[in-house]
């Protein structure tokens, strides 16, 4: 118990310091040390503890506790979500404090740019990643895609998207 609990504390202190642009950025990264380096459980488990994380209230990473609790009961769910919030929070007060100081200065402005495609970047392939492991067979593979449409070219809150997809995913099976 006591290297599960290791192991997790590492995995998720590595991804609090590469969670740049968002929690969204390491999901793939995340699932690959879930389910494949360490075989806590499958593509389609975490895919599901990633829609009841969504579907909760609160922050959006609230995988990581899911993940902990799933492995390693209340001492996983209590690791996982310090060694996950705790370093990044930290290196954002420290970073935050110097890009004040820079406020003026004209590189800020270019770095902040050219720092959007790379979290948008980040942020479809954890799209894909999640995609792929929801997509157990064609129709799914339909909903999501028209899912991801709608959500794309609507201004629809993404609750009543998965309230519907929920709905067609019952009817189809």
């Amino acid at each position: 118990m006591m290297a599960v609990l290791i192991s997790l504390a590492i995995i998720f202190t590595e991804l609090s310091l590469m969670a740049f642009g968002g929690g969204y950025t390491i999901l793939p990264e995340m699932q690959r040390q879930v389910v494949e380096v360490h075989q806590w459980m499958s593509a389609q488990e975490f895919s599901a503890l990633f829609a009841m994380a969504q579907a909760a209230p609160g922050p959006n990473m609230m995988i990581v506790p899911l993940i902990g609790w799933h492995v390693a009961g209340w001492a996983g769910l209590l690791v996982s979500s310090v060694a996950k919030f705790g370093p990044s929070s930290i290196v954002t007060i420290l970073v935050m404090g110097a890009w004040r100081r820079f406020k003026d200065k004209p590189w800020r402005r270019i770095v902040q740019v050219g720092l959007v495609p790379v979290t948008v970047g980040l942020v479809a392939a954890s799209g894909v990643l999640i995609a792929q492991a929801s997509a157990t067979n064609w129709r799914l593979a339909i909903l999501i895609a028209l899912a991801t449409l709608l959500s794309m070219s609507k201004r629809i809150h993404p609750l009543w998207i998965l309230a519907g997809g929920a709905v067609l995913g019952l009817m189809m099976g």
